[in-house]
């Protein structure tokens, strides 16, 4: 079994509680309040902000050009697409350009991106991956279960945001990063594989608090 099956089996009920969360759910049957939504689209720049920089620290520790290459692309794919869709879409719930440059992270989304690059910065390659990865593919697995349902890829607010998710070039940039992370565990002892089973299983469950954050629109205490 591929490093990425194990995980993937070993982490279902943390994985299945992030596609289960309520916020995830109000997408799918529609019933989402929308300003939970926007508070979610706010947070979310941000995060692809930092998120992107984990791509830059992909290039600088790949070994050969095409994986350099991947890397660039996704950076760029991140900054000039999907960030410019973000703003495009933001603009349907009122959110403008000035707003999302403007915003401040909260509690959880800075924690999550922290790590994240904590874990990039310091660590190989492969450990860049792990960071990364339980986002791009949990994304992917809501977008085409949501994708499945009835009508909800037409809901005027959100059906956008299951097409993104759904869609096959979302889907090939997940599955590139869950083979390059195949890719890079075979011949790695027990230690090396139980430290990036751990950086998974972190951005795993800080998915869920991510989820959460944008359901409850948890910010700092006193919203200081």
């Amino acid at each position: 079994m591929k490093f990425s099956e194990q995980l993937h089996e070993k982490l279902q009920p943390i994985w299945r509680q992030n596609h289960e969360h309520p916020f995830v759910k109000g997408i799918a049957n529609g019933t989402l309040d929308p300003e939970k939504f926007r508070f979610y689209m706010v947070q979310d720049y941000l995060y692809l902000i930092q998120y992107a920089k984990v791509f830059a620290l992909g290039a600088v520790k790949a070994d050969d050009l095409h994986t350099m290459g991947k890397f660039a692309a996704l950076l760029d794919g991140t900054l000039n697409e999907e960030m410019g869709l973000h703003r495009q879409y933001a603009a349907r719930f009122g959110i403008s350009e000035e707003e999302l440059e403007t915003a401040k992270p909260s509690p959880i989304t800075l924690a999550y991106t922290h790590y994240m690059l904590h874990a990039a910065q310091n660590g190989t390659l492969a450990e860049v991956i792990a960071a990364v990865l339980p986002c791009a593919w949990s994304y992917w697995e809501i977008g085409k279960e949501l994708n499945k349902i009835p009508g909800a890829a037409e809901h005027e607010l959100y059906g956008k945001w299951i097409h993104m998710y759904a869609s096959e070039e979302f889907g090939q940039m997940a599955q590139w990063c869950i083979d390059l992370l195949d890719e890079h565990t075979v011949g790695k002892s027990e230690a090396e594989l139980a430290k990036l089973e751990e950086i998974f299983l972190n951005t795993t469950r800080f998915e869920y608090m991510f989820w959460d954050m944008a359901y409850n629109g948890i910010m700092w205490p006193g919203n200081a």
